[in-house]
């Protein structure tokens, strides 16, 4: 294995050296630009009709590069619908008008490791904040970072709340809610109802998507890259680092402790004294709940303490250190979600006032996986249908995609747009006959069909 590493760590410096062209590198070509005038919505609670926020455009606004550096504008508002947050949340994700600069070649921290800090730790391909594991409240305090509060309040910061199975009920459909006007995610950004086994009811009313749909079968897509500059992908990936072993889902190298008293870490440190372990306070309401379990050779598909890995992935040919938004077997996030608790490389992205000038401005024209060619794939359900039929992508495309609902005759009687950056939209079919039609998905010159059964 370590020959196996090293073998792509030096194929990646031969490869740079050859200097390849800038607009091949991931950083720069593979957020979702908004080239279609896409705006926000959002839900409120009590009603199901998405409310269009006009002034806050979607996903990235710009993207920009020189030979060291790519600087990306962007509101932090998706294409999918937002909210509500039925905990009480009395902010909503506004236009933030971010403007990060990220490194084109990102390098490994051979210091003191940083450690992920409350706030925006990465960005997803659509402008979205990447938040790490906590809510910003540890166990003697009650304000936190999510809520609005100052990060820690008065707490002492030992027992630090996790925010995934705190927060569940404030989350919206696509497993984000807001922290002032910051919209971000804490974990693996795909809808509740998408999982194989649903632990919130909160998409049955306000139904939207998220960045990606899970696919076991195939390599998830790049969904965004870490503060430290390395890239982020989705749940599954190539069982053995060099590309071989076929398609399996990355699993967090971290387990819950055999605790039933909250006095010491999983190393041994003695601390503070938390709430003993009880239904009150389970086992997983803190991040100390977890401990470490280090890898092997003999398990490459367990992540590393950082929750990723070197390794070759389709985006990265020649191999690169990645993290993956960890899930379990029934695709629930799983601790630590998707960075952290310490960043691989050093941490060097930042936020900049304002684009320098000088730069080259890249414009994207594909879809968001060109190596995988998976744009056009998607699933159309329930199949047989009555009331209504679900278009659902596997990625969110750069680009709108049309989709029309054909009867036998070839004429079309519904038609929507599967919005970039979007992965669902659907057909109302109260008032469609019962008989065989067609799905057809269209994008620019790709086209593909499905047969549908529409019974009444």
């Amino acid at each position: 294995m370590k020959n196996k590493v090293l073998q792509i760590a030096t194929g990646i410096a031969l490869f740079l050296s050859a200097g390849a062209e800038a607009q091949t590198n991931p950083v720069i070509s593979s957020w979702i630009q908004n080239t279609t005038g896409i705006t926000g919505r959002h839900y409120i609670s009590g009603s199901s009709t998405p409310i269009v926020d006009a002034t806050y455009p979607a996903n990235v606004q710009s993207v920009a590069y020189n030979t060291t550096n790519v600087y990306v504008s962007c509101s932090g508002i998706p294409a999918y619908v937002i909210g509500p947050y039925l905990d009480g949340n009395p902010n909503q994700g506004g236009n933030n008008n971010n403007k990060y600069k990220f490194p084109l070649n990102p390098v490994q921290n051979t210091g003191t490791l940083a450690s992920t800090t409350g706030g925006t730790i990465g960005v997803f391909i659509n402008g979205v904040s990447l938040f790490d594991y906590r809510d910003g409240v540890s166990y003697k305090n009650s304000t936190g970072a999510d809520a609005g509060g100052p990060l820690g309040g008065m707490g002492d910061g030992i027992w630090n709340r996790d925010a995934v199975p705190a927060e569940r009920v404030g989350f919206d459909c696509a497993k984000g809610h807001p922290a002032m006007t910051n919209y971000h995610h804490h974990q693996n950004p795909s809808a509740f109802n998408l999982d194989l086994n649903v632990i919130s009811t909160v998409c049955n009313l306000y139904l939207a998507d998220g960045l990606y749909v899970i696919d076991s079968t195939v390599h998830s897509p790049l969904i965004g890259f870490a503060y430290d500059g390395f890239p982020i992908y989705g749940a599954y990936g190539y069982k053995n680092v060099d590309g071989t072993g076929g398609i399996v889902r990355m699993k967090s190298s971290f387990s819950l402790r055999s605790i039933t008293s909250r006095t010491t870490y999983y190393d041994g440190t003695v601390v503070t004294a938390g709430p003993i372990v009880s239904v009150t306070h389970p086992l997983g309401e803190y991040r100390e709940d977890y401990q470490y379990n280090p890898t092997s050779a003999s398990t490459p598909d367990y992540l590393d303490i950082h929750n990723g890995r070197f390794c070759v992935t389709p985006e990265y040919p020649l191999g690169t250190y990645c993290y993956f938004a960890t899930v379990d077997a029934n695709w629930n996030a799983y601790y630590p979600y998707v960075v952290g608790p310490t960043f691989y490389g050093t941490k060097v992205v930042t936020t900049v006032p304002s684009i320098p000038g000088g730069l080259t401005t890249y414009v994207s024209s594909t879809g968001i996986a060109d190596v995988t060619n998976e744009n056009l794939k998607v699933s159309i359900y329930p199949n047989p249908a009555n009331d209504v039929l679900f278009i659902q992508s596997h990625l969110g495309g750069k680009t709108n995609r049309k989709v029309e609902l054909v009867d036998g005759l070839g004429r079309i009687i519904q038609t929507q747009t599967l919005f970039q950056g979007s992965t669902m939209c659907y057909f109302d079919l109260q008032t469609v006959y019962a008989g065989i039609y067609f799905v057809r998905v269209t994008d620019g010159d790709k086209v593909e069909t499905s047969k549908v059964v529409v019974t009444k």
